[in-house]
């Protein structure tokens, strides 16, 4: 009865702990070794010699948990804000974690399946077990559109391994990261009698501190005075009628309380289309930017014809009021795209304007002084590679390549939770990748600047009102991930899977 208790701990129970814990690997609490620890206790039980099938399982439920675990406050948006009643929303939760937990379930299916042909140990814990995981990891960012919020990568923003960032991107370093959890498995399977495995939880932390210290880019042009705008409008009362009177109001005293080269406000932070502004109001927007010198990025939704709605930022500035517009390209499934077939579950939520059209891929910065600002609209900056694309199509193109990242968002749908930090690591992390600041707009938070190295530097507490006012430097040069993306770690754990395949197969053939 002892043992029968004790395999359903480690094949079920165990799973599922340590990939809960996970959540305090990312922001706000930043306990990145903890990560490493539990994917090390999750290869240390695929090292045990199971099967395949239990492997899947051990995935699954890791993976799920995790996921489960570090995006709970989608509950919120949908059953505060979007009044799916509860039981369906945490159904919802559920189900979205169990969805994509079984991308680590089959990675771990076949990472078993491929090490049962080298028998060995090593093999599978630093070759085999670490690819399969970042590619799991991989999926996440384009399967159905993509879900990478909390992919392994993102613990480690101020870990040692943050350096190497600007060669891999966010991808790479979960690789490194369950590389160091494959080789600390192997050291405990062995009884620490393995040299390269001591050696890599040594260097590659050492190799990270040594790359942090390289500048892939350089300062770029004049520092600008940047105010980003936090109006802290409770998300349940934005789109009613009292509030928004209010809410126009208030942007506009944030907007022109006070010049700066660069104003912008939040995403959406004028809830309606600009045919439903009261009169005039773009244009005294437009005014105080010609009378002072700013430039103002303001976030609303836009039209371009009947039935087609935008998610836009708004570039007003000196010269023309509507000489700039970035509309979201990226969007966010059942908040504004209804996937197909899914019509029926979001009548069950009321949120307004659920159902947008497509800004390009590609889109030219703005223009502040000499400095040139790429924006995105909140989840978009969830996709690194979308973004280094875009810096590297204006290097390709001869156009004016892009010294300043922004991002407005409005994540109210997502209450005081760990959400708002989460974001913000999550672009600390495009920063990283980069070599470039990343300024943040927000209604309720983290309204912030992140500087070139991913450090940031000036921060409104959340949930407040105000202005942030801050000295920007621009950079300029391109990283290594900026050049290739996600090429350089995904092709090379799938060569290197492939070459384990044709080399299994060779074996097996010989036998």
């Amino acid at each position: 009865m002892f043992i029968s208790r004790s395999n359903r701990f480690f094949s079920f129970l165990l799973p599922l702990l340590t990939g809960g814990l996970t959540v305090f690997a990312f922001a706000p609490f930043g306990w990145w070794p903890l990560q490493i620890f539990a994917l090390a206790l999750l290869f240390f039980r695929i090292l045990s010699q199971v099967s395949p099938r239990m492997a899947a399982q051990a995935g699954w439920l890791f993976g799920s948990a995790s996921i489960a675990a570090g995006t709970h406050w989608l509950y919120v948006s949908l059953h505060v804000y979007g009044n799916l009643p509860s039981v369906l929303a945490i159904a919802a939760v559920l189900l979205l974690a169990a969805s994509l937990g079984l991308l680590y379930g089959i990675a771990l299916y076949f990472a078993v399946r491929l090490s049962l042909a080298f028998q060995a140990p090593a093999i599978t814990a630093l070759l085999i077990l670490p690819a399969c995981w970042m590619l799991a990891d991989w999926t996440r960012g384009w399967i159905f559109t993509g879900f990478p919020w909390l992919v392994t990568g993102y613990a480690h923003t101020q870990s040692p391994l943050s350096g190497f960032a600007a060669l891999i991107g966010v991808y790479g370093l979960g690789w490194l990261a369950a590389l160091m959890a494959g080789a600390a498995a192997l050291l405990v399977h062995v009884r620490g009698q393995h040299r390269l495995a001591l050696w890599l939880l040594v260097a590659l932390p050492l190799a990270g501190i040594v790359l942090h210290q390289i500048r892939w880019t350089e300062p770029k042009g004049e520092v600008l005075s940047v105010r980003l705008l936090q109006g802290n409008v409770p998300q349940d009362m934005k789109f009613t009628a009292s509030q928004l009177q209010a809410s126009l109001s208030l942007y506009q005293q944030l907007i022109t309380e006070e010049p700066a080269d660069l104003i912008v406000t939040p995403e959406t932070a004028l809830p309606v289309l600009p045919y439903d502004l009261p009169s005039g109001y773009l244009d005294e927007l437009a005014n105080f930017a010609q009378t002072n010198g700013s430039q103002l990025l303001i976030g609303l939704p836009w039209t371009t014809a009947p039935g087609i709605y935008l998610n836009s930022v708004l570039g007003i500035g000196q010269v023309d009021a509507h000489a700039y517009r970035y509309d979201k390209h990226h969007l966010v499934p059942f908040g504004e795209f209804i996937p197909p077939g899914a019509r029926w579950f979001v009548d069950l939520m009321t949120i307004p304007l659920g159902d947008f059209g497509r800004g390009d891929l590609v889109q030219p910065a703005f223009r502040v002084k000499d400095q040139w600002v790429l924006p995105n609209i909140c989840y978009e900056d969830l996709f690194g590679e979308e973004i280094a694309a875009q810096l590297y199509a204006a290097v390709e193109r001869n156009a004016p390549v892009p010294s300043l990242l922004l991002n407005v968002s409005n994540i109210a749908w997502f209450g005081n939770t760990i959400a708002l930090p989460q974001h913000l690591q999550i672009s600390q992390m495009r920063s990283l990748e980069t070599g470039r600041p990343m300024l943040r707009a927000t209604n309720t938070g983290m309204t912030a600047v992140i500087d070139a190295r991913g450090e940031i530097s000036e921060q409104l507490p959340a949930h407040t009102q105000g202005g942030l006012a801050a000295k920007v430097q621009g950079t300029q040069g391109t990283t290594p991930y900026v050049r290739l993306g996600n090429v350089l770690p995904v092709g090379l754990a799938l060569m290197l899977l492939l070459a384990l395949v044709w080399k299994s197969r060779r074996n097996s053939k010989k036998g």
